[in-house]
């Protein structure tokens, strides 16, 4: 079909206005949660070195896998590099793509996709606090209202002294221990406002307070008490007849 030069012009021009609108769609979409922009303490040449004990610990890692697969050890080597370094700067998952001997991108796929891997900086100590139904309903909010008017610091905040970062997140899995928190690697559950305070005068002490239910429970049993199993089980020959 022939088509005349202004037509041409028109639908070429068409073209391109709809190939920048996709561009620039899928930039917006990213909303610069998976792009790295180097910044002066997140770059390709910020230090970062495994120190010999995490390179031995590397080795016993990378030994758990079939030989030349080393890219299956990606996240537990990732996540020795981030608790080394407190989080990931992008010269860390340089490193870690070395040692596996993989492209970077492929150590980037996985430290973008995992929300356990810290891209930015974070306090001393990083607060996850689940504000999700079941502990929505047991007023997490009161948690959430007291460790920032404690800290002084709002969710996605780090306090001055770098020592408390604090952010909202989803279930963590302990739903009848609600309302609960994150705190590292510890989690701190059946909390009421005093306790969080408690906790965190007891981190700001330079103490870790022991994990676990804050209401004298033992886990996850229930909380009025055991309504089964509250006697030592049987012995193995518990109810077997004496004649087989």
């Amino acid at each position: 079909m022939f088509l005349s030069a202004a037509v041409r012009s028109a639908v070429s021009q068409a073209a391109r206005q709809v190939r920048s609108l996709h561009q620039s769609a899928a930039r917006a979409g990213a909303g610069g949660i998976f792009v790295h922009r180097d910044t002066p303490d997140n770059n390709p040449d910020t230090p970062f070195e495994f120190t010999e004990e995490n390179k031995k610990r590397i080795e016993a890692i990378i030994s758990m896998y079939p030989h030349g697969h080393k890219q299956a050890a990606t996240i537990p080597v990732l996540d020795l590099a981030q608790r080394q370094h407190g989080w990931l700067p992008i010269s860390a998952m340089n490193k870690v793509a070395e040692v596996l001997e993989v492209p970077p991108m492929r150590v980037y796929e996985v430290a973008t996709f995992y929300t356990m891997f810290l891209r930015q900086p974070v306090g001393k100590y990083f607060i996850q606090i689940c504000t999700t139904t079941p502990c929505m309903l047991c007023n997490s909010d009161s948690i959430l209202e007291a460790i920032q008017n404690k800290l002084g610091i709002k969710v996605g905040e780090t306090t001055a002294d770098k020592m408390f970062t604090l952010i909202e997140v989803e279930c963590l899995g302990a739903c009848v221990n609600a309302p609960m928190v994150q705190i590292n690697d510890n989690y701190y559950e059946d909390l009421t406002p005093k306790d969080i305070e408690d906790i965190i005068d007891e981190l700001k002490a330079g103490r870790v307070p022991p994990p676990g239910p804050r209401n004298g429970r033992f886990s996850c049993e229930p909380a009025g008490g055991l309504t089964s199993l509250t006697e030592p089980p049987p012995g193995p020959g518990f109810g077997v007849r004496a004649d087989l």
